[in-house]
């Protein structure tokens, strides 16, 4: 869907490294070796994104470190865009919302830190979930955004007992109603 829109390959994996996670930060070096272009390519379009201030930027020493313009005007169009784009949006739309009792949602891996690598590592936490419907509708929207998605159930309790080797890596929540974590719904 991008694709269509905006020709700039280097600037879709702009905006989806810092719209799918508007936490993620990034430096010039960095993102080139990420994306395996050149500090050029990825310059030049840094700059157009700073200067339509899309993109924030701030010096941490020796490097000027990137970030999504949360407070932009189109901040949540642009964000809406990016997660409609990968499919996220469905996720929650017809797994999250069609499961009862999710008392906390999130995804980790690859599209946590803004990658769009076609595989969406969701967790889902609850102690009343129906597996065979999270099976089902797994199917039903891989088949809607085409990609693949792994879903990991867990109950509240094996949660708590995993939660510290979960809060290690980056993840992109995407509801949150208790179990101490920030409510972010997406809906």
């Amino acid at each position: 869907m991008l694709n269509s829109l905006i020709t700039s390959q280097t600037r879709i994996k702009l905006l989806l490294r810092f719209f799918l996670n508007p936490e993620n930060r990034g430096y010039l070096r960095q993102l080139a070796g990420e994306f395996g272009e050149s500090t050029n390519s990825i310059r030049v379009e840094l700059n157009k994104l700073s200067e339509a201030k899309i993109l924030t930027s701030s010096k941490e020493g020796r490097n000027k470190i990137y970030q999504a313009n949360t407070r932009h005007p189109l901040f949540n169009d642009i964000r809406s865009i990016v997660l409609k784009s990968t499919g996220i949006d469905k996720v929650v739309s017809n797994i999250l919302n069609k499961l009862g009792d999710v008392q906390l949602a999130f995804i980790r891996g690859d599209y946590a830190v803004g990658k769009d690598s076609g595989l969406i590592d969701l967790v889902i936490v609850g102690d009343s979930i129906n597996l065979n419907e999270v099976e089902r509708v797994r199917r039903k929207t891989e088949n809607l955004i085409k990609r693949k998605i792994s879903v990991l159930t867990l109950t509240v309790e094996e949660y708590r007992k995993l939660k510290e080797n979960f809060s290690k890596e980056p993840r992109l929540i995407l509801l949150g109603k208790s179990i101490n974590e920030e409510c972010i719904n997406y809906g």
